[in-house]
């Protein structure tokens, strides 16, 4: 079983192929290019690089959020098309999960971290077990909240994300010696950790068709958020 794995919720487009036990392909770039430019030709090549091609591919899995709307919207809408062209099922992995993936094990709870704007991150709290385990989240909250959240682990939590660089020293204020910190290369969610996680979810036949694939927000859009002042009884 071959899975396309698809992140374009963060600033980093990435994408890769992935096989049992083994990344055939990846790539990311960091760049100015929106998402919309990057990923296709990222895709054909990470697919070409594999051997695999896209007739080779069992399923299809994409960075569900929480994560820039935009980004969400591009990566989405480019799985569901390709698996709609292929005949393929689809999974939407939390781009949380993904960024905590690659650090599981390592005897500390894991905390990703997304700026989210407004003075907020997206953010949830996972064990420290080989197998990953969601204890609390996925959530939008002031890094503040977050820092009484995680005491009450008492215990190490080591963060990643790319909200840690604007919220290190409240984590590091709040949490002291508990408080640690992924390299830099941790802080952006992963192509190859979005087809691992596909591949284990389709295993576990959690994946849906192209049409029943829905992004997890967390909290409206600003747009949104306007159109229901605007529209609210009363206003």
């Amino acid at each position: 079983m071959y899975v396309l794995g698809i992140e374009s919720a963060t600033p980093v487009a990435a994408v890769a192929v992935a096989g049992d036990g083994v990344i055939l392909a990846e790539r990311m770039v960091f760049n100015k290019r929106t998402h919309s430019v990057n990923l296709l030709p990222m895709i054909k090549s990470a697919l070409e690089e594999s051997g695999v091609g896209k007739r080779g591919l069992s399923g299809i899995a994409v960075s569900g959020g929480p994560g820039s709307f935009t980004g969400l919207r591009i990566g989405m809408s480019t799985a569901k098309s390709l698996a709609q062209a292929l005949d393929l099922p689809v999974a939407g992995i939390s781009t949380l999960a993904s960024l905590a993936y690659p650090l599981a094990g390592h005897g500390c709870f894991i905390c990703p971290v997304l700026n989210a704007r407004k003075n907020e991150v997206y953010t949830a709290v996972y064990d420290n077990k080989d197998v990953l385990s969601c204890l609390a989240g996925p959530m939008a909250v002031h890094p503040d909240k977050l820092v009484e959240i995680l005491l009450k682990l008492n215990g190490p939590v080591i963060f990643a994300g790319d909200g840690v660089s604007q919220y290190a020293d409240v984590f590091k204020a709040g949490l002291g010696k508990l408080a640690g910190f992924a390299p830099a290369m941790s802080n952006f969610p992963r192509g190859a950790a979005v087809a691992e996680l596909g591949l284990a979810a389709f295993k576990e036949g959690r994946g849906v068709a192209p049409a029943d694939l829905c992004p997890e927000y967390i909290r409206p859009s600003e747009a949104e958020i306007i159109w229901l002042k605007k529209n609210s009884p009363g206003s």
